[in-house]
């Protein structure tokens, strides 16, 4: 059970018995979720750049051959038809990009399994110093593990002491593949080595006190891996047996782990063995101070103290916490679960879903004060680009960049499932280029903008040449311009004959970020003085992109059309994009360009949607508490930052999706002024 205390601890009274029971370490690369059982720990552990399999081609080569018919079939009203031609012609070939994958387990077992006279245990992160510790006494001799993930030594430390010196008596082994059996209550515990390495090619024992383990993770091309742990005891004996070492009756003992692939190491074993040796040389205190440091450098720039709330604002300090600990310069940016993650097959694939998830994941990057954790994101955009434009003119015949609804580590940018509701979705690059516009508003460093425009230009290009004029349905001219095909993520619709349907033409996200997107480029263009660029176009197009419109219901519309939703209360709130994260909603009742009934109609669609049930999934709540925050509501926000902290995250506070996802914490981007 939470021992609610310091709003910068989270403690428990005992060791986890499941997966979201355990706490996270992290330096952006590596990660750990630390159990804390005295006789067998385990750390499951996590590096960014483990993902099933390599590099794919998926581009369907019959989308560009078929684009027109299924715009010609939306514009006719004959949905069903363009939905099944969309799954043929659009889907990916194979359907399912890449998936990320643990690491594996760390378990140290220590001697002995009798839990009787065990006393006084505790487990407990301490979020001022990036540091999870464990204790307990047993027989008159109290005992603790200390654990932390090194960002500047890029290394995960764990350190054991006993108050009584001999103590120490444990071996260490890493593992990869499925726990056999579920971690039972420890003090039920008896099993030993309690892992089937059958995701692992190798692992032994070196000299100097070295672990070594080997493995590919999955499929043709996959990454190589190598995983090791380095012992420095002191005092008492060690000794190598097996694959293993054995430490008997030491005093003190660090044990070192570090991981490399092939994504970014030639040689990603000879990469560990040489950073386990080169750390070892500096002693513990060293290699905290240096973690300390480099963390609170980032973690004390913010404080955030609300009288009677503290679990209000430990909720904030785990947010920006795990902030730090997942996305670090040189690291991947967060997935769906940021790195933390225990399953070969995770949920969605534990991949970037970028029809919001991967954005929420940085909504609290500038204005919490981290602008260094939103460069990982930046650096897969650029990636993105690259492969994006060379899908955009396959599968479209456009100029630009596109991005659908996922990406993998390799910035596979073809559609992800054959999913209606979801797959065949053209604006995740241009939603993603929108975060190289927050970071400049933030920094206002033009060299950094200069440097990234180009990833806006071409987001902003294919929309250009993928806007089409819209038809009614009897094929005269609306005088709009629209993306074709589309949806709205990743909802349904009720057609006026019962017919549900998702695939559609000119959704209200779609025009949202077009506004936002051709906004951005046009101010971009001025600051950098560009005379030859995109401006003169996107103004004009902006001209021809339908306006917000107020539905039956006194709602904002989620579709061109005032469709009956098939899930009122539906997770996603695509159609108020333009009130958060986009900012053309304006709630200022001052400013000349309020208008009232848009106003009106914004806070009508939140609170039809949550008298549905919306805010059902962790990560949705989070928008709404944005939303109302936005609109500035106070009591709205709190009272939905209550309902999520109360009912929507799990014991260690991980957001519940379900399953855990991540973007749950980033409720704090808008939050606090509202409050």
């Amino acid at each position: 059970m939470e021992k609610k205390t310091d709003p910068y601890i989270i403690e428990f009274d005992k060791p986890a018995d499941i997966w979201e029971e355990a706490l996270p370490v992290g330096n952006g690369r590596l990660g750990g979720m630390v159990y804390g059982y005295p006789f067998t720990e385990r750390i499951q552990l996590n590096e960014d750049s483990v993902w099933f399999g390599g590099p794919q081609d998926r581009i369907n080569p019959s989308a560009g051959e078929k684009l027109d018919e299924i715009r010609n079939l939306i514009f006719a009203g004959k949905i069903r038809q363009a939905q099944e031609l969309c799954a043929f012609a659009l889907s990916g070939t194979p359907e399912e990009m890449r998936h990320y994958e643990p690491l594996g387990n760390l378990y140290i077992e220590m001697a002995g399994d009798d839990y009787e006279d065990i006393s006084d245990y505790d487990r407990r992160l301490d979020m001022k110093d990036a540091t999870v510790t464990v204790s307990w006494k047993k027989a008159g001799v109290n005992y603790k593990r200390e654990i932390f993930a090194s960002y500047p030594d890029n290394v995960m430390v764990i350190r054991l002491t006993a108050d009584k010196e001999a103590s120490l008596t444990f071996h260490c082994q890493l593992g990869r593949g499925v726990t056999p059996w579920a971690m039972a209550p420890y003090e039920t515990q008896n099993c030993r080595r309690p892992a089937y390495n059958v995701y692992c090619d190798d692992i032994r024992a070196l000299d100097d006190n070295i672990q070594l383990m080997e493995a590919t993770a999955g499929g043709k091309g996959g990454v190589k891996i190598g995983c090791g742990i380095k012992l420095i005891v002191s005092g008492g004996v060690t000794e190598k047996i097996g694959n293993t070492y054995l430490v008997k009756k030491a005093d003190e003992a660090v044990i070192l782990l570090a991981a490399d692939t092939s994504f970014r190491e030639d040689d990603p074993v000879l990469s560990v063995i040489k950073r386990l040796n080169e750390k070892a040389s500096l002693e513990y205190e060293s290699l905290y101070e240096n973690h300390v440091k480099d963390y609170r450098e980032l973690f004390d720039r913010v404080y955030l103290d609300i009288e009677d709330y503290e679990h209000v604002t430990r909720f904030f300090n785990f947010g920006r916490y795990l902030m730090i600990a997942g996305s670090r310069p040189g690291s991947l940016p967060m997935n769906l679960q940021g790195i933390w993650n225990q399953d070969y097959a995770p949920a969605w694939g534990c991949r970037y879903t970028i029809n919001i998830n991967t954005q929420m994941n940085y909504w609290c990057a500038e204005n919490c004060g981290l602008p260094e954790c939103h460069e990982p994101l930046f650096d897969l955009l650029k990636r993105l680009k690259v492969s994006g434009e060379v899908t955009a003119e396959k599968m479209y015949g456009c100029r630009g960049f596109v991005a659908h609804h996922n990406t993998d580590i390799y910035a596979d940018t073809a559609p992800q499932d054959v999913c209606l509701s979801a797959s065949y979705w053209v604006m995740g690059g241009a939603w993603l280029s929108l975060h190289i516009w927050e970071h400049y508003l933030y920094s206002q460093d033009e060299g950094f903008l200069r440097d990234n425009y180009d990833v806006m230009e071409s987001a902003a290009r294919f929309l250009a040449d993928f806007l089409i004029p819209d038809k009614n349905i009897d094929g005269t001219d609306t005088g709009y311009l629209v993306i074709s095909p589309s949806i709205s993520p990743e909802n349904e619709y009720i057609l006026p004959g019962g017919e549900h349907g998702t695939v559609c033409k000119g959704a209200t996200m779609d025009n949202s970020i077009i506004r936002e997107l051709f906004n951005a480029c046009i101010k971009a263009e001025e600051i950098l003085g560009i005379r030859d660029g995109l401006s003169d176009e996107l103004k004009e197009i902006l001209t021809k992109i339908a306006p917000l419109k107020i539905g039956k219901y006194g709602q904002i519309m989620e579709w061109n059309e005032d469709y009956e939703e098939a899930e009122p209360g539906h997770r996603h709130i695509s159609q108020l994009f333009s009130l958060y994260p986009g900012s053309l909603i304006c709630t200022d009742k001052d400013d000349e360009s309020f208008d009232k009934n848009i106003f009106d109609a914004t806070a009508e669609t939140i609170r039809r949607r949550l008298s549905f049930g919306g805010g059902h999934s962790g990560w949705s709540r989070a928008w709404i508490i944005n939303m109302y925050a936005r609109l500035g509501d106070g009591d709205k926000a709190l009272e939905n930052i209550e309902t999520l902290i109360d009912r929507q995250v799990l014991p260690n506070l991980f957001d519940n999706h379900p399953p855990f996802q991540i973007d749950g914490k980033r409720c704090w981007s808008r939050v606090t002024a509202a409050v």
